[in-house]
């Protein structure tokens, strides 16, 4: 016979709640003594390193097997290194290298970092096929467009934090590389037959499995080829026919944001939890935005309710506490037995070439790697690199993507003052140009004949920042562009595509503009 004193227990058990902080908050150290699951952190509960083991060790002091969940994709989206910005190269930048290797040493090294800190599970990687180059949400946080190259890296990702005793985590299923909509926002229309979602979207999340994936995200996405009614999140016959039973799927699956617009609009926060969990989800992420403790009982008085009611077998509700347990098990021992810094086989991987991290902050193997990214397109007649004097920097800020963190930094100016003092830079937006008679204007204010240089994101996307470069390089055909988003056009007198505007891509265009002699990489043990 069932005991329905045990619900409130079972119910905590599947949540991963965030919080408000950088030490663990009362009522989730109570929490903790009384079933919660996991919890989930974002940058504003990241300061450094030390402080977030402190904060986890906390954590563990209540419930030793807690799941700590952390959205570092290591790239623009980051949790762990938001206040500098990564330093590592993202997921397109890995993609353009096109060596699954390296993308594993990116992986383990990101996993070392994680695992000493306490982390346990990572919303990693983006496993979407970025196939919609207009897409307002995946873009450089996805490895590519092409399906077997995203699911060449995306297995060697799973792989490379795994090794270090972190879960990763594929998303988002069954893939939001072919959207026009933010899931944030709306619910964005996967509009694609079962065939071609096999042949597409499907192939980076089968590989993920294949690498033993310990977990996937569910995408707020509606695929009318599989649930013409429900988005996947919700749907049991996306995330139990397909990704359980199809796809042969037996880890842990995690819900997107649940306070998301994508479910939250039209079930609420509660109905978005219950029905999750009935579709086949074992736990919710909640609290991007809703950090508190409210929240949290809200959903856990749901689910009982649910549970009680009939609407969610309890059943159900148990296997998803077993996975939860099950991934909490499988992370303490990994970890126990990796030990705080290296894996118990270190000496016998290949050695991979570093570099030091500037100033010592940061991954010395995602700086390499960032280095290895970036590509010069010199045209006719363009300017010679490195540059001589001091440049002029003009970034072009378009509205920022809902994933990255407003506090993450971006861009050239400071990395080129820091390699070329003197260096004068400023920022623009839409509202800095729209409505000139000479959008070149504000753009070539304080240049003069000194070199400029104009930084993008997602030219393509933004037909206010394609006019205003126009209207530049009709004046000053010699200046260098630099791309910090997906490369879809190439302008300038020299173009140079970074493939994502992390801090570690920033700085290796930087060095190739001011002409830095790295020094040659030594080798360490992967």
């Amino acid at each position: 016979m069932s005991n329905h004193g045990e619900l409130p227990e079972l119910a905590a058990a599947v949540l991963q709640p965030g919080f408000v902080g950088t030490s663990a908050p009362d009522w989730v150290r109570r929490w903790l003594g009384n079933g919660l699951g996991g919890v989930a952190l974002f940058a504003r509960n990241v300061e450094s390193p030390a402080q977030v083991a402190a904060l986890t060790a906390q954590l563990r002091a209540e419930y030793p097997d807690v799941i700590v969940a952390i959205d570092e994709e290591a790239g623009d989206v980051t949790r762990f290194e938001s206040r500098l910005g990564s330093s590592r190269p993202g997921n397109l930048a890995l993609g353009a290298i096109d060596d699954a290797e390296l993308t594993e040493a990116v992986a383990r090294d990101l996993g070392r970092d994680l695992a000493d800190a306490g982390i346990t599970l990572d919303y990693a990687p983006d496993a979407d096929v970025n196939n919609n180059p207009a897409n307002p949400v995946i873009g450089v946080r996805a490895f590519g467009a092409e399906p077997q190259l995203a699911a060449r890296h995306t297995a060697a990702f799973i792989r490379g934090l795994q090794e270090a005793g972190v879960a990763g985590c594929a998303k988002h299923f069954p893939g939001h590389g072919d959207t026009s909509v933010d899931s944030h926002h709306d619910v964005p229309l996967i509009d694609r037959t079962a065939a071609q979602l096999a042949e597409v979207e499907l192939v980076p999340f089968r590989a993920a499995i294949a690498a033993g994936a310990k977990s996937v995200m569910t995408g707020h996405l509606l695929v009318p080829a599989y649930d013409p009614e429900l988005p996947a999140t919700l749907s049991r016959r996306i995330l139990t026919g397909l990704l359980r039973e199809e796809l042969g799927f037996d880890g842990l699956i995690v819900t997107d944001g649940i306070e998301m617009q994508g479910v939250r609009r039209r079930y609420g926060l509660e109905g978005a939890a219950v029905r999750a969990l009935a579709a086949g989800v074992d736990a919710i992420c909640v609290g991007g935005d809703n950090a508190d403790e409210q929240t949290a009982i809200k959903l856990r008085d749901a689910i009982v309710a649910a549970v009680r009611s009939g609407e969610l077998p309890e059943q159900r509700l148990r296997d998803a506490v077993a996975r939860v347990r099950a991934l909490a098990t499988w992370t303490t021992r990994r970890q126990t037995e990796t030990g705080a810094r290296a894996l118990a086989d270190a000496a016998a991987q290949p050695e991979v070439a570093v570099l030091a991290a500037p100033g010592g902050r940061g991954s010395p193997v995602g700086f390499a790697a960032a280095r290895r990214a970036v590509k010069v397109t010199v045209a006719d007649g363009g300017p010679e690199l490195p540059i001589t004097g001091t440049p002029h920097v003009v970034e072009f800020a378009p509205p920022r993507n809902i994933a990255i963190g407003s506090e993450t930094p971006w861009g050239l100016g400071a990395p080129l003052a820091d390699l070329l003092p003197g260096t004068t830079a400023r920022r623009l937006t839409a509202e800095d140009v729209d409505g000139l008679a000479d959008r070149a204007e504000p753009v070539l204010a304080g240049a003069g004949d000194r070199p400029l240089v104009l930084v993008v994101r997602d030219v393509h996307r933004h037909p206010w920042i394609a006019e205003t470069l126009t209207a530049v390089l009709a004046v000053r055909p010699d200046a260098i562009v630099v791309e910090m988003g997906i490369p879809v056009e190439v302008a300038g007198g020299v173009h140079i595509a970074t493939y994502g505007a992390t801090r570690a891509l920033g700085l290796a265009a930087a060095e190739i503009i001011a002409g830095v002699d790295v020094p040659s990489p030594q080798p360490v043990a992967a």
